[in-house]
């Protein structure tokens, strides 16, 4: 039960009492609670004095001429409540209270570009079912994997452009990425300084100490006005980090069928110098990835290098509620007065 809900509770109410309630009582003088043990040997010791210095006076009588009755049991309500108030008030002194804790996650996200080449040669077949298919699936699983990052999203082939702007609706960006097709680009070659400047540009006013562009391309430089190298050490100069991607085997690689309806195959070279360059330049590393599952290991490599820092604030906060042990202390000297008043009580024993 959270703290304010109980201290909305009267005095009264039976939650104060719970065992659940009592297992979360905490106190500070724990000590007191030994002399609640000790409140019978009071009664013993007051039955003890009280029948060693009465009066007695002698009747004989037997047994059966003792009129019995339920209503005598009344007579132990008076002590039965002088004990419950001495209970309360000893509890009451051993300042029982409540807490609650809570914990407040501060995390410094990592602002983060995936760069993904649209091109017509991410349709090759050496991925199943093509690269881009294959690269668009690993990437939303790299965005299931991330927490408190701002991520954003840059397609590329013969131009560039920022498909989905720095944003922490993971459920938005993957629905940008599964849409990512080769026609929303007009075809021809693949642009790849002109990604790391679109890029670059989404991140280089950001306040956050952790920018990296992700870049994901199987080709070579070979359209855009910006030299790869050139945009790599621009984003450097903000403080970006580059990670780069190959995509692709090298050699007869699959793409479509033939009018015979069996596969064809076209001749893909692999040149990975300005993928290791823009890497080298942007502090960053370069990959490699020759198959699905080469490719899933780089990103998780990725998502292992580039962590959030999370730090984790514990709050505790405790109320003191021995005011509702000293109302119920009260409560019950009231009542023991009261009865000790009435017929209940044995007034030749007082």
């Amino acid at each position: 039960m959270e703290i304010n809900e109980l201290l909305n509770h009267e005095f009264w109410g039976a939650s104060w009492w719970s065992v659940a309630q009592w297992q979360a009582y905490t106190f500070n003088r724990v000590y007191f609670l030994y002399g609640i043990a000790a409140i019978p040997l009071l009664y013993l010791l007051r039955y003890g004095l009280y029948n060693r210095h009465r009066l007695r006076l002698a009747f004989s009588y037997s047994s059966k001429e003792i009129p019995s009755s339920p209503t005598a049991l009344l007579r132990f309500v008076p002590p039965i409540l002088q004990s419950m108030a001495i209970a309360c008030m000893l509890i009451a002194l051993a300042r029982p209270q409540v807490s609650t804790s809570s914990t407040e996650i501060v995390a410094e996200g990592i602002e983060i570009v995936l760069a993904l080449d649209v091109s017509e040669s991410m349709l090759l077949e050496d991925f199943k079912p093509n690269r881009l298919e294959s690269a668009k699936k690993t990437a939303i699983s790299f965005v299931n994997g991330r927490k408190y990052d701002r991520i954003g999203l840059v397609v590329f082939a013969k131009d560039a452009i920022a498909l989905a702007p720095l944003t922490a609706d993971y459920g938005l960006l993957k629905t940008y990425i599964k849409d990512i097709n080769p026609e929303m680009i007009s075809q021809g070659g693949t642009a790849i300084g002109t990604a790391i400047g679109v890029a670059t540009n989404r991140l280089r006013n950001s306040k956050t100490t952790s920018r990296i562009i992700v870049l994901l391309s199987d080709g070579n430089n070979t359209a855009g006005n910006i030299d790869p190298a050139i945009a790599a050490k621009l984003a450097q100069a903000f403080g970006i980090k580059m990670y780069s991607i190959l995509v692709g085997k090298e050699g007869k690689v699959p793409f479509g069928m033939d009018d015979n309806g069996e596969p064809q195959y076209l001749e893909n070279a692999i040149d990975e110098t300005t993928l290791k360059e823009i890497a080298r330049l942007g502090n960053g590393k370069y990959f490699r990835a020759a198959d699905e599952q080469s490719l899933v290991q780089v990103f998780k490599q990725i998502d292992i290098l580039e962590r959030s820092a999370v730090k984790t604030l514990n709050y505790s906060e405790a109320i003191d509620v021995y005011p509702i042990f000293i109302a119920w202390a009260i409560t019950f000297l009231v009542a023991w007065m009261a009865t000790k008043a009435s017929f209940v009580s044995n007034m030749l024993e007082d």
